[in-house]
């Protein structure tokens, strides 16, 4: 598998059992409920009259409950006021008549709450299996093995409701080696994931038919303006990427293009350096702020059999703990576990949630490029 699961967050075990006991609680709370009322209501020395509380038990049936089960409850609680005002003696009272009608008022509005409900999350996952399909379309899995190295990839996304946002990433094999690319697009939303799509979608293409690696960004670059064109917007300031193109030949090298991203973080003998162009470049969609031969800067590193190299976005390297300080990825990175680069990345990811307590408050994608010793 090139990819773990491109969940946003892994649940804590023991976080997992504390809601799964809250819930059964809260479940059970409507049963308990009608017991007390029943135990005092049948109790011979008793002198309080229980029949109101019976009213909150549909409702409460009705937070975790479907409408099968709300109605079942709702019954419960009829056949139980029935009964005690029968063991009691007291049709005809007031009391009795008007706790009955609130019984059902409630009953019936709690019934089509849990059908609502029930709906409305059957929308929900539909939505999210939709929202899976479209990650699959425009995050493709990373190959485990690409000619000289061996690769995976992992997104995380803020939102627990999302699957995918504004960060982009993709490796493939060409004939001119190795490509990748990772991104970050400005934004949120819908707009945020076209902007990743055409990126994605230029980058596809080009990657196996331009020969330089310049080229390529200049098609990706291509793509977001005309997206933005097709959306409207006439300020480029407010729809630019950021992005890392890594090109890997067969040659013991690894080529550069930065354009307003995080640097690449390279591993190699369990240090780790920064791949740090020597000039600033400006993201994509922010052209004008460069001369155009400034715009095509490509670097070439030594990546040597063994070497690693880390490609992320912000929201790895700005992740921050309950005392605000930031995920060190550098040190984790140098003392990742595992054996291929997807059980290193997943260890990454790990220690990412564990630093940030299961809450990112940015989208976040990683890439993990090893070559191979043959």
């Amino acid at each position: 598998m090139g990819r773990p699961h491109p969940s946003h967050r892994t649940p804590r075990p023991g976080r997992t059992r504390r809601g799964r006991a809250g819930f059964v609680l809260v479940r059970c709370l409507p049963f308990a409920v009608i017991a007390a009322v029943a135990a005092v209501e049948f109790s011979p020395a008793h002198g309080l009259y229980t029949g109101p509380l019976l009213t909150p038990a549909p409702a409460l049936a009705a937070v975790t409950m479907g409408p099968v089960g709300t109605l079942l409850v709702a019954g419960l609680a009829w056949l139980l006021s029935a009964a005690t005002a029968t063991y009691n003696q007291s049709w005809g009272s007031g009391e009795v008549y008007a706790n009955g009608l609130a019984l059902v008022v409630v009953s019936v509005a709690s019934v089509t709450i849990s059908a609502l409900r029930r709906r409305g999350g059957q929308e929900l996952a539909q939505v999210r299996r939709v929202a899976e399909a479209a990650q699959q379309v425009v995050l493709h899995p990373v190959p485990a093995r690409l000619g000289p190295v061996r690769a995976a990839g992992l997104y995380l996304a803020a939102e627990a409701s999302a699957r995918i946002g504004g960060d982009l990433y993709e490796v493939i094999s060409t004939r001119h080696g190795v490509r990748a690319i990772v991104g970050d697009v400005r934004g949120k939303g819908l707009p945020a994931v076209r902007a990743a799509a055409a990126v994605l979608g230029a980058f596809r293409e080009a990657a196996h038919y331009e020969p330089d690696l310049a080229a390529v960004m200049d098609r990706c670059s291509s793509a977001l303006r005309r997206e933005s064109h097709l959306e409207g917007r006439e300020d480029e300031d407010e729809g630019f990427v950021t992005a890392l193109l890594v090109q890997v030949p067969t040659t013991p090298v690894v080529e550069i293009l930065n354009r307003g991203h995080p640097p690449p973080l390279l591993v190699r003998a369990g240090r780790v350096s920064e791949l740090q162009g020597a000039e600033p470049q400006p993201p994509l969609g922010l052209e004008a702020l460069l001369p155009a031969d400034h715009l095509r800067l490509v670097e070439s590193h030594p990546f040597l059999p063994g070497d690693r190299l880390l490609l992320c976005t912000d929201g790895v390297l700005e992740a921050r703990d309950a005392g605000n300080r930031f995920f060190p990825v550098p040190e984790r990175l140098a003392h990742l576990g595992g054996h291929t680069p997807a059980e290193r990345l997943h260890d990454l990811h790990t220690a990412l949630l564990e630093h940030t307590g299961g809450h990112l408050a940015d989208d976040a994608a990683m890439v993990l490029i090893e070559r191979t010793t043959g």
